[in-house]
């Protein structure tokens, strides 16, 4: 299922990336397999019953399916591979993070649909493991998109640490992999989507824990998904807001808009 690639060049690229730890590469798996996993998924309808719906704010129009038994045969032979020691073997070669743990549970991860008008704000995930306590460390994203055009949208963008800027976007193209260490500082999302009704953007996502904290890291620090705006989403960071500061930021910019007009009025009569 899975090319042979050149570790040892992969870790280089990878502890060298900027703003985070990360790396994109392409004819991830062998080109037939990958086929044959992006022909199982169901349709974006039928997806909807299989798995959970998202369509929230900010993240809409996505079926996310994390069950097992609810995966096509070709993606089941994926995730099996995903859960070997070679694969996660494979992963610290490239990533430098060694005794990596694999979630059974697919807690977030599993087989992700979106839909047209779908969307992913920007965010960091969840850092720790609720159910075993563990770190979460690496992000994997394989895409099963053949044909895709890239004004449909839906490329994954990766952040900088205050979300000023896109440091990276990646199409998210037939058998392409992006594997990013997970952290605070890992912001990253979806442009909203823009492909035709009968189509839906495809990827199987990967996530893999230690038992222990990274270096430098607050091991009781425990936080779930935050999500931010873009900076030219200026209301939408209103909107991203728990319900209490959203209503505090916007008293405070109406003030401030407010006592900008008086001074300009004050201006013009000078």
């Amino acid at each position: 299922m899975l090319r042979r690639h050149d570790t040892t060049a992969l870790r280089e690229r990878f502890l060298k990336a900027q703003p985070f730890p990360f790396l994109a590469v392409d004819d991830f798996l062998e080109p037939e397999f990958a086929r044959a996993m992006a022909a199982s998924y169901p349709s974006f309808e039928d997806a909807s019953s299989l798995g959970h719906v998202f369509n929230a704010v900010n993240e809409k129009r996505k079926v996310q399916i994390t069950n097992p038994e609810s995966f096509p045969e070709p993606v089941q032979q994926f995730a099996a591979l995903a859960a070997s020691e070679e694969f996660r073997e494979f992963l610290s070669k490239v990533s430098g993070i060694d005794d990596l743990r694999w979630d059974d549970s697919y807690s977030g991860a599993g087989m992700h649909m979106t839909a047209s008008s779908g969307r992913l704000d920007v965010h960091v995930d969840f850092n720790r493991l609720e159910q075993k306590g563990w770190y979460r460390r690496l992000n994997l994203l394989l895409f099963l998109n053949e044909g895709w055009q890239d004004e449909w949208g839906g490329r994954l963008e990766l952040w900088n640490a205050d979300v000023t800027k896109c440091a990276h976007s990646f199409q998210p193209i037939f058998n392409r992999m992006v594997l990013f260490e997970t952290s605070d500082i890992s912001y990253h999302g979806v442009t909203p989507i823009k492909c035709p009704p009968a189509i839906a953007r495809r990827s199987f996502a990967l996530y893999f824990y230690t038992e222990q904290p990274p270096a430098g890291v607050d091991a009781d620090k425990q936080h779930s998904t935050i999500f931010r705006s873009r900076p030219n989403e200026f209301m939408r960071g209103y909107v991203l807001m728990p319900l209490s500061s959203a209503s505090w930021a916007l008293r405070s910019a109406y003030r401030t808009m407010r006592s900008r007009t008086a001074q300009l009025l004050g201006l013009k009569r000078a």
